[in-house]
């Protein structure tokens, strides 16, 4: 990989960054700093930390000044004893190349959801990535972060979204895919959940009297109430969402034992199944891995992926279930 040291690209984010870090220096000071102290820090020549200061007073007002009783820079008091600030957003390079990733992956994620919201911010970070030659204009076709499968937030987001962080109750309407059924509710929003490239809302059901969750897409229509919203303890929500398998709530109750075969093996023992989740290699080279749950149907989805790479152990009910399903997809070939 060629060097970028010494580089055009290099020398652009220096001037920038430099700029940044003398403020910083300055900023954090009450007493004068010798512009040998300056060079060192910045690791600059004496021309260049003059180029750094001159852009700092002139281009960008800030109260720089020379104190020759103690023969360096410093910034003049303000009145009223109030801080200098840069003006304007500024980033230095790596928050800005944190902030091109964040923002494709948002992109993603939400299907161009929060594009309408993020245009202002999206362009001023144009502007200063052009300014730096970060290049950053490369994250639409460099990066990807692909929803396989994802469904779209739907047109309720932005009320359920609203109503979470405000914290009021709201009416939906609810299509389920479990049952085809449209139900009317009324609940207090908890949390807004984007879980395999879906977006849900763990929410209080009054109707129910229970924790409930919700896949965003299905609500069909969604109005904010003026109650205040019903809050459970932060507690008690993990009790009831983390504990079991994936995304259907309640409390575990039982515990899968699956083994992969050695090929597969390589793969699963990397992957992140359950925060409580017990892995173990086994004396053949296989992988036991054990995850407690309390409703099988994600789990039983997931399992079946691994084809003929997996064996449920335990618990019966569960490599009932799927052998079941594994003779159901045979018989259709």
């Amino acid at each position: 990989m060629p060097s970028t040291i010494g580089s055009p690209y290099r020398a652009a984010v220096d001037k920038f960054d430099r700029i940044f870090q003398l403020h910083a220096i300055l900023a954090s000071r009450r007493t004068a700093i010798p512009p040998e102290d300056l060079m060192a820090k910045l690791e600059c020549s004496k021309a260049t930390l003059h180029r750094a200061l001159n852009a700092l007073k002139d281009y960008l007002h800030a109260p720089v000044i020379f104190d020759p009783d103690a023969g360096g820079y410093r910034y003049a008091r303000e009145p009223h004893g109030d801080t200098y600030e840069l003006p304007g957003l500024w980033f230095t390079p790596h928050e800005l190349q944190a902030l091109a990733v964040m923002r494709r992956l948002l992109s993603d994620a939400g299907g161009g959801l929060l594009e309408e919201h993020l245009g202002p911010l999206a362009q001023r970070l144009d502007e200063l990535t052009r300014h730096q030659r970060l290049n950053l204009g490369e994250a639409a076709s460099r990066l990807r972060f692909p929803g396989v499968g994802g469904k779209p937030a739907g047109d309720a987001f932005k009320i359920v979204a609203s109503a979470t962080l405000q914290r009021r109750k709201l009416w939906i309407e609810y299509h389920a895919r479990s049952d085809d059924r449209r139900t009317d509710r009324t609940i207090s929003p908890q949390r807004v959940v984007h879980y395999r490239d879906t977006w849900y809302l763990d929410a209080w059901d009054e109707g129910r009297n229970a924790l409930r969750s919700f896949s965003i897409d299905r609500i069909r229509r969604a109005s904010m109430r003026e109650e205040i919203a019903f809050d459970v303890p932060e507690s008690e929500l993990d009790a009831h969402f983390a504990t079991a398998y994936g995304i259907f709530g309640g409390k575990a109750d039982k515990v899968a034992v699956l083994r992969f075969t050695p090929e597969r093996a390589r793969w699963v023992a990397d992957e992140h199944w359950h925060p409580e989740q017990v892995g173990a290699w086994q004396p053949d080279g296989s992988y036991e891995l054990r995850i407690p749950y309390r409703d099988s149907r994600e789990l039983v989805m997931d399992i079946m992926r691994h084809g003929a790479h997996v064996e449920v152990k335990e618990p019966a009910e569960l490599r009932t279930e799927v052998r079941d399903q594994l003779r159901k997809a045979a018989a259709q070939y």
